[in-house]
């Protein structure tokens, strides 16, 4: 059974740093591509950050690139995003991603929140 949790979220003043991580099981991690998408209240949820499984090429939303990195662990089956320069805007709700095919598999989601 596949299994995405992530953690880490929370509430952080603006300019802070938080890491999410999100822990896997269920499949073979370090043969797929791991993704983190957020969705803010009234938003679509939009990709912000890809890491591909072999060479770990990373890739990211124009709107977080420069402060936000995304990692990987193959050896504990996890996923990180660790958040630099908090904005207001990123408030939202985080969620990993991967993909078999045309299938999607998600985590429950980690709140931030950033007050100004």
């Amino acid at each position: 059974q596949v299994q995405l949790v992530e953690s880490g979220g929370g509430l952080v003043q603006s300019g802070g740093s938080l890491t999410l991580s999100c822990a896997t099981s269920g499949f073979t991690f370090s043969t797929y591509a791991m993704n983190w998408y957020r969705q803010a209240p009234g938003k679509e949820r939009e990709w912000i950050a890809s890491i591909s499984s072999v060479f770990r090429r990373t890739t990211y939303a124009d709107s977080v690139k420069g402060r936000f990195t995304i990692s990987r662990d193959n050896a504990k089956n996890t996923v990180y995003l660790q958040m630099n320069n908090l904005k207001p805007e990123d408030t939202a709700v985080y969620f990993c991603n991967f993909h078999i095919g045309a299938i999607n598999y998600w985590g429950q989601g980690t709140q931030v929140t950033v007050s100004s």
